[in-house]
């Protein structure tokens, strides 16, 4: 799934991050408004993960979709 697709589904796939990422919250959702980049960073946050990782497992999230 690319940035273009990413951002035009993004009211249906906030559910399913949701679900992947529940330490995410709506107001997360709503600021990361269907940015790959916000979307790891954000996981960053919430998890504690390194850069890379959230990165890593936000492209094969998205791979899978």
């Amino acid at each position: 799934m690319n940035t273009d697709q990413l951002e035009g589904s993004w009211e249906i796939l906030k559910g399913k991050i949701q679900k992947q990422w529940g330490r995410l919250t709506n107001d997360d959702l709503d600021v990361i408004e269907g940015n790959r980049k916000e979307i790891s960073g954000r996981i960053q946050q919430r998890y504690g993960y390194a850069r890379e990782r959230a990165e890593r497992e936000v492209d094969t999230w998205l791979n899978s979709q």
